[in-house]
């Protein structure tokens, strides 16, 4: 550690670790010392005590983490939190959002990008993974607010070439803002809305551009079922002949519960880093028969991380809430109890999420040479009391809500519950007033037609 202050100093924490073999840890009593915006060493709160630092935070009693990583969403679509309930899939896309999308301003945009930003922050959230349209104002709202991202701006094939060419230019612009905060990613929507020649092409500009690629895929069985009944083929198997599992940079895949057998060796034989999102709180609302095979996916060696997918279908940005569901569900879908472990979902919930979005050696741990992304958790509630196994409370009993301090890149974003960089009243107030006309389907129009 160098003689000048550091920027921040957090002491007195129990510090969630990884060691050589990524098993899960933890350390009492200890310090994290912050330089630059990353973790310059993690160190025990006495070797701390002396080091000079513009600001400390007395953290005794909680837990730091590495922040939540929310691998799959669409941030904006919290302005349609609740507002197509209880349906199938397709009535969901057809009769409710896809018609309410065909209203979306920039405006709506940026104020929904806003409110999720701050139900992030206060859950934990330091980074996220997102997937829409108009990203230029999600862009803006990222920089402004001090979250880290990843994002794509989606696209159809209905759109023509010009989607796809919107997606890369937007990819190009944003690659490295917000002072690195902010990567990019091509973002076709699904095979079901993007024909294979768009695939294809995307996968040429990704290679050609060195960005990943962010796209829905075997969201659930029925998707997988249909494309074998019309083409002979998966999903997935339409990833690999289109050539986006073979790219350098990564292809994320939203979902994936209509994974099937036939399809692991495809993914097994990719030639370029793959890894799944899984959102199982949205599943089990659209009551889709199968979840995200983790186990199985695990076992070829695939990063599985934690999402939410947006409130508008599941109502919640919470991925703690994701962390604790994921487990329980695999629990429940394997027949053994012994899998997912506390630790394994913590697991899931730190590195594999950073693995996901690309970001495996920048975030994810709480080691010197990371970046600072850290939530202190506090574990005085009387529904986390008494503390038998630190990693089953964090998982099993403690909340979003028990966050008490959000830091991201080194800078503060929530202190003791308290945001600092987003004016939540305002954007609510805001919001409210664009409602009516978001809202309004008597035109007839929808933005895409979902049948798989």
């Amino acid at each position: 550690m160098t003689s000048s202050p550091a920027d921040l100093i957090i002491t007195g924490c129990t510090v969630l670790t990884h060691d050589d073999h990524e098993e899960i840890g933890f350390a009492d009593d200890a310090a994290i010392v912050v330089r630059d915006g990353g973790i310059e060493a993690v160190t025990s709160a006495a070797a701390a005590a002396d080091l000079a630092a513009g600001e400390r935070i007395d953290a005794r009693g909680q837990v730091a983490m590495p922040g939540l990583i929310n691998c799959h969403t669409h941030a904006p679509m919290v302005a349609l939190r609740g507002v197509a309930e209880d349906m199938p899939t397709e009535e969901w896309f057809n009769d409710v959002v896809w018609p309410i999308e065909s209203n979306l301003t920039e405006k709506d945009v940026e104020l929904g990008a806003r409110l999720a930003c701050a139900e992030m922050i206060r859950g934990g959230v330091t980074c996220f993974a997102d997937h829409y349209f108009s990203m230029d104002a999600v862009a803006a709202v990222v920089t402004e607010c001090g979250i880290r991202a990843h994002l794509g701006e989606a696209y159809f094939s209905s759109q023509g070439a010009q989607g796809r060419e919107k997606s890369l230019e937007f990819a190009l612009r944003h690659r490295g803002g917000a002072r690195g905060r902010i990567t990019t990613a091509l973002a076709p929507h699904a095979p079901y809305t993007v024909d294979d020649a768009d695939l294809a092409a995307t996968a040429a500009l990704a290679r050609e551009h060195g960005l990943p690629v962010h796209i829905h895929a075997s969201e659930n069985r029925d998707q997988t079922e249909a494309g074998l009944a019309r083409n002979g083929v998966t999903p997935i198997e339409v990833l690999a002949r289109t050539g986006l599992l073979d790219i350098e940079a990564g292809l994320l895949i939203a979902h994936g519960t209509g994974i099937v057998e036939r399809d692991l060796a495809v993914l097994e034989r990719a030639g370029g880093p793959v890894a799944v999102a899984t959102a199982p709180r949205g599943y089990l609302k659209f009551a889709w028969p199968t979840t995200t095979p983790v186990r199985a996916l695990r076992g070829i060696g695939i990063p599985v991380g934690l999402a939410t997918d947006g409130a508008a279908s599941n109502n919640s940005l919470d991925v703690w809430e994701a962390m604790a569901l994921t487990a329980l569900i695999q629990k429940s879908t394997t027949g053994d109890p012994r899998w997912l472990t506390s630790r394994q979902a913590l697991h899931h919930a730190t590195l594999q999420s950073a693995r996901a979005v690309g970001l495996g050696d920048v975030i994810g741990a709480l080691a010197p040479g990371r970046r600072a992304d850290i939530v202190l958790v506090d574990l005085s509630g009387p529904h986390t009391q008494p503390v038998h196994d630190l990693a089953a409370t964090l998982v099993h009993s403690a909340r979003s809500g028990d966050v008490r301090t959000t830091v991201v890149d080194g800078r503060v974003l929530m202190r003791d519950r308290e945001l600092l960089t987003l004016d939540v009243p305002a954007v609510v107030r805001e919001l409210g007033e664009r409602i009516p006309a978001l809202l309004d389907r008597s035109h007839g129009r929808r933005i895409q037609d979902y049948k798989t």
